[in-house]
């Protein structure tokens, strides 16, 4: 898959940002109507409807509120960024961008209509654990479900990105779709290093925010192709000794003391 692009399109869409009740004070709230809570919240797309045609979201459509009125997700293929304003139970949309990698047919087909129909004011419904915005009309709209937080242990984290110092990059063409790391209860850390399977013994002190992996990691020996080899490599040196994790919801950052790492979000359950 292409490497993904600077963010760069405007689009008049994406997502549904949110202001949350820090956010806005605008005409619902002056009117006594509170904003919706969605500031700090984080949701999966289950579907969209544009012009009245419902379609199933992919693996991976998300959406992520943040606290200062932001909106981080991703369309089942390219990442988004983008803002709202809050004003009672309407969220308005704000033009802002998505990543532009090449996307399988059917995704793509998906990711357009969620840009079109994530454009303007959306009215949103709270039920339980979902949250329904629609146009006007009610023709358009996407429906969510909230999403619990990724434990470090237990779940399968799947690598989508190396670190160096500030720096986040992709992983290299053709080397990533197999890599991915689980802990389980017992210290085990297994996965696969993106070609090669492996194991190891990982020791986690959850106050200090460190997991140290105890030995080099023990692997099989298939043959990889020169973009994997490169990717096993590198999460081979790092996956021995001492590193810094860090949680974000669902997402999960390792960096040894030179400040090399990976980037991994939790695989869709």
């Amino acid at each position: 898959m292409p490497k993904p692009r600077a963010l760069a399109v405007l689009v008049p869409l994406l997502l549904l940002t949110a202001c949350g009740t820090e956010g806005g004070a605008g005409s619902g709230a002056a009117a006594g109507e509170p904003d919706l809570p969605v500031a700090g919240t984080h949701w999966t797309v289950d579907a969209v409807t544009l012009d009245g045609r419902r379609s199933a979201a992919p693996d991976g459509a998300r959406v992520d509120f943040e606290e200062n009125g932001g909106v981080t997700g991703d369309t089942g293929c390219n990442s988004l960024d983008a803002g709202v304003v809050v004003e009672g139970d309407t969220l308005t949309v704000t033009p802002h961008s998505v990543t532009e990698k090449g996307c399988p047919a059917d995704r793509q087909r998906f990711e357009e209509e969620l840009l079109k129909a994530f454009s303007g004011p959306l009215k949103g419904t709270l039920k339980g654990d979902g949250l329904r915005l629609a146009s006007a009309d009610g023709r358009n709209g996407v429906e969510l479900t909230a999403e619990e937080e990724a434990p470090l242990r237990g779940t399968t984290w799947k690598v989508e990105g190396l670190v160096s110092g500030d720096t986040a990059s992709s992983l290299p063409a053709g080397s990533g779709a197999k890599a991915r790391l689980v802990l389980g209860a017992d210290g085990k850390l297994t996965g696969n290093l993106g070609c090669n399977d492996f194991s190891a013994t990982a020791r986690v002190d959850e106050k200090a925010r460190t997991l140290t992996v105890e030995g080099p990691a023990a692997t099989t020996r298939m043959m990889c192709t020169s973009p994997q080899m490169k990717l096993e490599t590198r999460l081979y040196e790092l996956l021995d000794g001492p590193l810094t994790y860090r949680l974000n919801h669902r997402t999960l950052t390792l960096t040894d003391a030179s400040g090399e790492g990976l980037t991994a979000t939790a695989a869709a359950r």
